[in-house]
């Protein structure tokens, strides 16, 4: 069977067409700059990367250049041939604990969950209305990052604010990166060779997460009621006294202003001045640049405190993941992040962690108190086995 996995942004569309159950990779793009201007597109496909450019000024034609190129490397002869095709959704909140077939009433609660992932929920729905259009006979499945997050109890998502708060409006923690943290904490079950283990999963990127995983389900995390909680980010603040924001309202700043602010203009880009990727924050360290360093020294710090934070809280660990794009390429922030960890017995293996660019690989010394691997991350065959799951 073949199953299209299907990732939307606002302007971008990452795609991947699977054989399954045997999870062969046929085809797989990302196409940018949808509507702005300048759009092109990537292939990966019978081993070769190939760039096109061409104008794409919506979803719905993103998705007939998908079916174009499906049908030009004969991955199909019909379209028919997509039996199903799984979105990813960022918010589902509670909801949802698991991927469904898409309805009405399951689109009017991904709208209704939009101010909570407005950079997301809304590109997911248009993207799944063009699917429509395009793919009539496919089985159309949404696959929640918040999901995987339900597991966890009172204690852990609940805000110490008003209780009504939650019950009436939904204000708790949610979490995001759920479909990431599933997949590497699975993976490192099955290195560990047993479920029962007390995982940390760090997933570091542009947007970043940690989760605490105990017995394969989410015990915490780092993101709250929408994914701007917990670390540094890209641009995102992350964690940051609440009151801030009252006071700067009282400064003069709009809601709006400030959500902008928190969300488009914080963390590396805000702290550096100049650059959101942590590709730029490393070149700006190597140079000198103290505003980069202290952006790195920010993010670094925030990631081992809320390891230390899991680690006690689980009453231990049994592996720390790295994944995603920071956690799987970025060495030099892989080797700060261990370097601090020193003092509960985990060391850097230097050689292992400077091979390791985009690989399965332990980068921690055999003779460390936790093994630390990276475990790339693969959430689009999370999305395909959830939709042929649903057939």
């Amino acid at each position: 069977m073949k199953v299209l996995s299907i990732n939307a942004g606002s302007s971008s569309m990452k795609f991947t067409c699977y054989l399954m159950p045997e999870e062969e990779v046929l085809i797989s793009g990302y196409i940018e700059r949808i509507g702005i201007g300048e759009s092109f597109y990537t292939l990966k496909v019978n081993g070769d990367k190939i760039e096109k450019h061409v104008d794409v000024v919506d979803h719905k034609q993103a998705f007939e250049i998908i079916v174009d190129e499906l049908v030009n490397y004969n991955i199909v002869d019909s379209l028919d041939e997509i039996k199903a095709m799984g979105h990813r959704i960022v918010q589902g909140g509670s909801y949802f604990d698991k991927s469904v077939v898409v309805t009405d009433d399951v689109m009017a609660k991904i709208e209704e969950l939009a101010p909570l992932a407005p950079l997301h929920n809304p590109a997911a729905l248009i993207g799944i209305r063009a699917a429509i259009d395009v793919f009539p006979n496919a089985l159309q499945v949404v696959v929640f990052d918040t999901a995987f997050h339900q597991t966890m109890k009172e204690d852990k998502y609940m805000y110490a604010l008003p209780y009504e708060w939650c019950s009436k409006y939904n204000v708790r923690r949610f979490g995001a990166h759920g479909t990431s943290h599933k997949y590497v904490s699975g993976k490192a079950n099955e290195i560990l060779g047993r479920d029962n283990t007390r995982l940390i999963t760090c997933h570091i990127g542009s947007g970043a997460s940690i989760s605490a995983v105990v017995d394969g389900k989410c015990f915490d995390t780092s993101m709250g009621l929408t994914p701007n909680a917990g670390l540094v980010m890209g641009t995102r603040c992350g964690d940051i006294d609440a009151t801030i924001l009252p006071y700067m309202i009282r400064k003069g700043m709009s809601v709006d202003e400030l959500d902008m602010i928190m969300n488009k203009k914080s963390g590396f880009l805000g702290i550096s001045g100049k650059y959101s990727d942590a590709r730029d924050i490393v070149s700006g360290c190597n140079n000198g640049d103290e505003r980069s360093i202290l952006a790195r020294d920010m993010f670094v710090n925030r990631v081992v405190d809320y390891i230390a934070k899991y680690y006690f809280s689980m009453g231990g660990c049994d592996m720390i993941v790295f994944t995603a794009g920071m956690g799987e390429k970025s060495r030099p922030f892989r080797a700060e992040i261990m370097k601090r960890l020193g003092v509960i017995g985990i060391h850097l293996n230097e050689e292992e962690n400077d091979k390791c660019f985009g690989t399965l690989a332990k980068i921690s010394t055999d003779d460390s108190s936790i093994p630390c691997y990276v475990i790339p991350t693969d959430e689009e065959v999370m999305i395909a086995r959830d939709a042929y799951n649903l057939v």
